[in-house]
């Protein structure tokens, strides 16, 4: 049976005619799969009972919900998703004030090998759907609650870039979910070819993974930069428009002693100088076997008013979810050994 929940308009079409339904069924299936949220085709009731019948022959909505959910005193929780193959993928809930975000991943494992990351850790196992990707956000109870998306969960978007550009179609469109893309960060380490794709076919937040702006440094923690070096990226990047609309933002995960110092500012400040941007400050979650450590609290703040002082609109985000290991790749890292073990 094939999922039909992630499937575009243009893809409902094909197989409304592929079973010889009439056209505007294509639009029904999209108005009760991304606005009603039917989990059936037997809740679909402007379709004729024939045609409920012919596709569900065919097809299941294909929702399916989390195996595990770890909650945290600060409100986050982490949701655990089986996939095919004994795997898994995480999504984390975010709930802030009025805003509530969830992150949600992309692929199962990863291939790019950035030495801060436990997904790396796991090795590349596929890419997502863009129902498997749709899902996380549909099957949770918060749901109706989200406010935002983030694609910076398990995997590289870029790397999956068909299937992400199809989740962001439903997510977007009238047809669809009818999200404004203003709603919606898409995060890559730099995959120059996929971003000049990502901005000919969307208009959502961007999030570059940056983290040293030194050559040797930077290959050190993503071997990325051997490919396309962050000078390459912020090349690109300066042929594009960016303003409130459709936002750049740079990751920067700090790291003590490796990337908190003044000379990272002065190198900052001369490698972005122009491009209207903001820099996110990130305090690195430990990871099990890392030599990493965050830098300290002031530290983070002295970086981040240095920063500042040189014209780059800079935050400090806040941690979350530090108590059930909401660092991307530690729950479903466990999940995995525990099949193992099992």
């Amino acid at each position: 049976m094939v999922p039909i929940y992630g499937k575009t308009i243009d893809e409902l079409k094909s197989i409304v005619n592929a079973e010889g339904l009439p056209s505007f069924t294509a639009t029904q299936l999209a108005e009760w799969l991304y606005r009603h949220n039917a989990e059936t085709f037997d809740e679909m009731t402007n379709l004729s009972k024939k045609a409920r019948g012919m596709l569900a022959a065919k097809y299941v909505v294909g929702l399916t919900k989390p195996e595990r959910v770890s909650e945290s005193a600060d409100g986050t929780k982490k949701y655990l998703f089986p996939i095919a193959n004994n795997r898994f993928i995480e999504a984390a809930y975010i709930p802030d004030s009025d805003r509530a975000t969830l992150c949600v991943s992309s692929q199962s494992g990863c291939k790019m090998g950035c030495l801060f990351c436990m997904t790396a850790k796991q090795g590349f196992q596929g890419n997502l759907s863009a129902g498997e990707i749709l899902n996380q956000l549909r099957s949770i109870p918060e749901y109706q609650q989200v406010t935002n998306i983030v694609y910076m969960g398990m995997g590289e978007p870029l790397d999956n870039l068909d299937n992400v550009l199809k989740s962001l179609e439903i997510l977007t469109s009238k047809w669809g979910m009818g999200w404004s893309a203003k709603r919606i960060t898409v995060s890559t380490i730099g995959l120059i070819p996929a971003l000049r794709q990502f901005f000919e076919k969307s208009n959502c937040h961007l999030a570059i993974s940056l983290h040293s702006p030194f050559d040797q440094e930077r290959r050190m923690l993503m071997p990325i930069q051997n490919v396309y070096p962050i000078s390459e990226v912020v090349a690109e990047l300066r042929k594009y428009k960016f303003s409130d609309h459709h936002r750049l933002s740079f990751e920067y995960i700090m790291f003590d002693g490796l990337n908190d110092t003044p000379r990272h500012v002065k190198e900052l400040a001369r490698l972005l100088n122009g491009l209207t941007c903001r820099i996110n400050l990130i305090r690195f979650h430990p990871i099990p076997n890392s030599p990493l450590r965050t830098s300290p609290d002031d530290r983070i703040v002295q970086f981040r008013d240095a920063l500042t002082a040189k014209g780059i609109y800079t935050t400090i985000r806040a941690s979350r979810g530090q108590d059930i290991q909401a660092a991307c790749g530690l729950l479903s890292t466990k999940a995995l050994q525990e099949k193992r073990i099992q």
